[in-house]
């Protein structure tokens, strides 16, 4: 583990928050992630469950929580389970958590070897009334594989099949969406980060570059710094590949007077960035180039004012499909007709801003979230407006990251140039 770990403390109090929805005579048991094989012997680098981690702090593979407040035994209220290392696991792996690393970790004081797990599942299953497990309920996912979770919902429905099984997830997305102060500080580290890393590529960037050589100019600022690397698989799209939502090959050349849109950012103590900004190559925006990165500047400081406390992700959605709208007459992209025969479940600016605008931000990328609950303060979510020009080549995307606040919003990006004028002066130096 490269970054600096985050304080007991968030982890106690993530407990605790969560204790006081649950029921009584109620049992949480999560578990971490699988490894996940590639081929031959080998296998994709360890991502640590969010749940797991937002509640334990621990960020090692095989790895089992179970919490029991209402247990009649003190030593069984709070326990993780680790693996016990061992001489060969330490030559070919290196070595894992101690016991007493994994409590100070965690502020868990009770620390068993994985091998307890039978003796210990039994006894708490034989006391508890409710079973809270745990499963990705996240609106946007598709799981093709069965998971270690799903495998192990798959037992207690087995071996305990009378017990009251309950979904913990939604508990967990209730909890997750407000941020705690040790959440922003971790948050603001990779976003610090990520701002040194495009820093680092307005200076870089010119005519004749390869897409993949920016990403390795960000890849090595990023895990110098202590990052684990990217937030999410990197886009840098130059040209008409910046027209592609998702484009991540990275395998074009740059050219003299094309845009080039940066999807990328740094995930520092599984907290994650998610910055986008459009520059030109040749450190000069065109007139056409710059009479839509301003349209899109403009919406993207509207977003900002109107994702309050009180609105609804979807409904402010249809407010900034408006105010693209607007935009868009004014880019003449769009015409009056357009929206007077558009089908309101298609409307007209789809055609040249085809996503959503804004998805809370947290230990994942999408973090969880409720679209049709009221934005509340201390969510962080992204602002990322956008116009793609197909016929033209011309995509420009830009995004910050916002926390909601009671009385005003906290851009944690505001000091990651934006303006044109200071994308190009920084260029120009």
């Amino acid at each position: 583990m490269r970054y600096q770990p985050l304080p007991a403390e968030l982890f106690t109090e993530n407990r605790q928050r969560l204790y006081a929805k649950l029921p009584p005579q109620s049992v949480v048991i999560v578990h971490a992630n699988d490894v996940l094989p590639t081929n031959a012997d080998g296998s994709l680098p360890f991502i640590q469950n969010s749940d797991q981690f937002y509640l334990s702090g621990v960020d090692q593979e095989e790895t089992i929580l179970v919490l029991f407040p209402g247990a009649q035994d003190p030593k069984q209220r709070e326990m993780l389970l680790v693996r016990e290392t061992n001489e060969t696991i330490a030559v070919w792996e290196g070595e894992k958590l101690t016991k007493e690393q994994a409590a100070q970790r965690s502020g868990i004081q009770r620390v068993h070897w994985l091998q307890d797990f039978e003796t210990q599942f039994r006894s708490v299953m034989c006391q508890a009334d409710h079973v809270f497990l745990n499963s990705n309920e996240h609106i946007r996912a598709t799981i093709p594989t069965e998971t270690r979770e799903t495998r192990f919902t798959r037992r207690c429905m087995r071996e305990y099949p009378l017990h009251d099984y309950r979904r913990l997830a939604p508990l967990m997305h209730e909890l997750r969406v407000i941020k705690s102060p040790h959440e922003l500080t971790a948050l603001n580290e990779a976003i610090r980060i990520t701002g040194d890393g495009f820093n680092r590529l307005l200076k870089f960037v010119k005519p004749g570059v390869q897409e993949f050589e920016i990403e390795a100019e960000l890849s090595h600022e990023f895990i110098r710094q202590r990052a684990r690397g990217f937030a999410y698989t990197p886009i840098i799209a130059s040209g008409g590949n910046a027209c592609v939502l998702h484009y991540i090959t990275n395998h074009c050349q740059c050219h003299d007077g094309e845009l080039l849109l940066l999807d990328v950012a740094a995930n520092y103590g599984n907290y994650n960035a998610d910055l986008t900004r459009t520059i030109p190559v040749n450190g000069k925006f065109t007139a056409r180039q710059r009479q839509v990165y301003d349209a899109v500047l403009r919406v993207f400081k509207q977003c900002c004012k109107i994702l309050r406390p009180g609105i609804i992700i979807r409904e402010y959605q249809e407010q900034v499909g408006l105010i693209m709208q607007e935009e868009l007459l004014g880019l003449g992209l769009i015409t009056q007709e357009d929206i007077a025969k558009q089908d309101p479940d298609k409307p007209a600016y789809k055609k040249y801003f085809p996503h959503g605008t804004s998805h809370p931000l947290g230990i994942d990328v999408h973090d969880v979230g409720h679209m049709w609950k009221p934005v509340q303060p201390g969510m962080v979510f992204t602002v990322e407006p956008g116009i793609y020009i197909r016929e033209e080549k011309l995509g420009i995307r830009l995004e910050n990251n916002i926390v909601i606040g009671e009385n005003s919003n906290l851009d944690l990006m505001a000091h990651i140039p934006i303006e044109a004028d200071d994308i190009e002066a920084a260029m120009k130096r």
